[in-house]
């Protein structure tokens, strides 16, 4: 199946595992997350967003498709992840989240900090 016109460089499946526990670990140790493309929105326009997680299985693409420009113009770190079902369950929630906000690392500052560098290599590979 192609990418969505959205997603700018490709995750390794690796790291968007990693970034599934970061988020469980944000949650579960006191940090703060954003769940859902609009209050993700709200928390990048307001530069609190720490870290972007996007789902690439949107459907429609075009709810999700503002964000990494968004994110690149606040100069905010973003990654993919293949499935909005298990951000949601990352994120504390019974239903998928197509994208959220990592407001507050909480307990999770090595592992967000180790996803952060990760895709900035990526992203200047991809260049």
């Amino acid at each position: 199946m192609p990418k969505p016109f959205y997603v700018k460089f490709e995750v390794p499946p690796e790291l968007a595992d990693k970034v599934y526990q970061a988020i469980s670990k944000v949650r579960e140790t006191g940090g703060k997350i954003k769940k859902g493309t609009n209050e993700t929105t709200k928390a990048v326009e307001r530069g609190q967003a720490k870290l972007v997680v996007i789902a690439e299985d949107v459907d429609p693409p075009e709810i999700v498709a503002h964000l990494p420009l968004l994110c690149d113009e606040k100069k905010i770190p973003y990654v993919y992840v293949p499935s909005k079902q298990k951000l949601g369950q990352a994120a504390g929630i019974e239903v998928s989240a197509a994208s959220i906000a990592v407001i507050d690392v909480g307990g999770a500052k090595d592992l967000i900090d180790e996803i952060i560098k990760s895709v900035q290599q990526i992203r200047a590979q991809s260049g």
